[in-house]
């Protein structure tokens, strides 16, 4: 590490350490652990924005109905809630779509874009979608719509002919912070919409729906996605939203309490539950309610959504796992069935890449078209892979590390050897094993004092700014058992010098008796709960005898 890094933090040698592997640069580090308005991007950078606002004032001004076209994850949803409210404070004559994820997928349907012409709707708004739609676009300006297309996904080389394509991946945005979930684009378009309208104080209510957004969508938690979601936790811990108060009582949470691990755990999973097992409305009316009656109503049935949305998951994984014992020697997993329910088929593929450290492509079988869900491995940019398939599916889209396609059924054993194919050329090479990146080796006495909660600074933590790691060894096991519902976890009391700490491990599922008596660990530090109440722990992430 630079020596410039200690002068220029004025932190220990251990925070200037975690800096430092963050990528963070001396002149950056105020900002970076401020996350405050610095961060923000100017909204009038980001492509066709001009357009945009000038089409959306048009729309005001002629009375123009305008629908909000979403999507049915908490991404798409939230974004939904942020440009429909939004615009309706501006006085907007305003109308939503939110799509069905079994029975229409993600992106623009003509059939759907024609029931929102038939309302009589002037212009349409996408939200977390549209980029790649282009012949839906022409379609719906055939009749009588103009479409401002906001997203965040990686567009095709040729953009939709729409009035304005608001989307910071493109290849010739200048915006300074590509990596905006899309409630985050939806966000920073009502940002100059309000600019231009004197009433960007009005803007903070929003905020909460950002981070719900951008937690639960994965994006990296850097740059202005950091002062995104720690404004957005302040607004999130004081939600006036009575859905979300509601969902945090069910969920044992407190608002004032509640971090981005919250909203990954928690909060994300449940709104995600309804788009997953049917439609994503309860979502929509959980968050926009103002009847608190209805508010309880709706956050009990997320709950119900949830508990089924683990079952079928955990049915659908045995299924795969299973099905897949033939295939565990190829570079990437593919496996379909009629039975894997369309909401689940991207979370058992996730489980499956976390398992095996490989591609995963899950697909839901159909009469004569199929619908897949990818996860992948840092190694193997998926949506690439897909992008060579063009010519075998009927729609894709995505990020490097998780995407989507709809595949005639007659194509889905050509589009599996293709993917083995690319994935043998791509991979074949390489000693395929997940990594854990350490960021220092300590011993157990640096975390004593106040070190917890200057590791906290660093937050909100995320992809892209990941949780430190660290790696203590010769420590002494005092105390070890299992526990949890089949006992595959472990509660531990671990001993180096004088200095004693409770560790919990979630992954090795070891029984007790396996445990070396001293061994090296690679852990987090974290709050848990520990006899009802909160304490600092250790969460091993591996271990090995010393």
């Amino acid at each position: 590490m630079p020596v410039e890094y200690l002068s220029a933090s004025g932190f220990s040698t251990l925070m200037a350490q975690l800096l430092y592997n963050r990528g963070v640069r001396p002149e950056e580090i105020d900002p970076f652990l401020a996350s405050d308005h610095r961060l923000e991007g100017n909204p009038f950078l980001l492509p066709d924005i001009a357009q945009a606002v000038s089409r959306v004032y048009k729309a005001l001004l002629s009375r123009e109905k305008v629908a909000i076209y979403g999507d049915f994850d908490v991404d798409g949803v939230t974004a939904t809630v942020i440009l429909v409210e939004g615009l309706s404070s501006l006085g907007a004559d305003v109308t939503l779509y939110l799509p069905d994820r079994s029975s229409e997928g993600h992106g623009l349907k003509i059939a759907a874009l024609e029931r929102i012409a038939a309302q009589g709707v002037a212009l349409v708004i996408t939200v977390d979608c549209g980029v790649t739609d282009l012949i839906e676009v022409e379609r719906a300006q055939q009749m009588g719509m103009d479409m401002i297309i906001t997203d965040h996904h990686i567009p095709p080389d040729r953009l939709p002919q729409a009035v304005a394509v608001v989307d910071p991946k493109r290849k010739d945005s200048v915006y300074p912070h590509p990596d905006l979930a899309g409630a985050g684009v939806a966000y920073k378009l009502l940002q100059a919409l309000f600019h231009k309208n004197s009433r960007e104080q009005s803007l903070a209510r929003f905020l909460d729906l950002v981070a719900l957004a951008t937690v639960t969508d994965l994006s990296p938690m850097v740059g202005e996605n950091r002062y995104l979601v720690k404004a957005g936790l302040r607004e999130l811990n004081n939600s006036s939203r009575l859905g979300i108060q509601e969902m945090v009582k069910l969920a044992g949470l407190k608002l004032g309490e509640l971090g981005s691990e919250d909203i990954a755990w928690v909060l994300g999973p449940r709104l995600n539950a309804a788009g997953r097992i049917n439609d994503a409305s309860t979502s929509y009316k959980v968050l926009t309610t103002q009847s608190s009656e209805e508010a309880r109503l709706l956050a009990l049935e997320l709950e119900k959504k949830n508990v089924e949305r683990q079952r079928l998951s955990q049915e659908g994984l045995s299924r795969a796992r299973e099905r897949l014992t033939a295939k565990l020697h190829l570079p990437v997993l593919m496996e379909g069935d009629e039975s894997y329910l369309v909401g689940i088929i991207g979370l058992v593929a996730g489980k499956l890449v976390d398992e095996f450290y490989k591609p995963a492509v899950v697909v839901s079988i159909g009469p004569e078209l199929c619908r897949g869900s990818c996860r992948s491995i840092p190694e193997f940019n998926i949506v690439s892979a897909l992008e060579n398939c063009r010519d075998l599916v009927t729609a894709f889209g995505g990020h490097p590390l998780a995407a989507g396609f709809s595949v005639p059924r007659r194509n889905l054993a050509e589009l599996e050897q293709r993917l083995v194919d690319l994935a043998t050329e791509q991979l074949s090479h390489l000693d395929l094993r997940p990594q854990l990146a350490v960021d220092a080796e300590i011993p157990l006495a640096v975390l004593a004092g106040d070190t917890f909660n200057l590791i906290q600074e660093l937050g909100p933590f995320g992809r892209g700014n990941p949780q430190p790691t660290f790696l203590t060894r010769q420590v002494e096991v005092v105390e070890c058992r299992n526990f949890g519902g089949r006992g595959e976890w472990l509660r531990l009391k671990l001993k180096q010098g004088n200095v004693t700490w409770r560790a919990v491990d979630f992954e090795s599922r070891r029984k007790r008796e396996e445990i070396p008596s001293c061994m090296d660990i690679v852990y987090k530090l974290e709050k848990s709960r520990w006899n009802g109440e909160q304490v600092l722990s250790l969460n091993l992430l591996d271990f090995a005898s010393s």
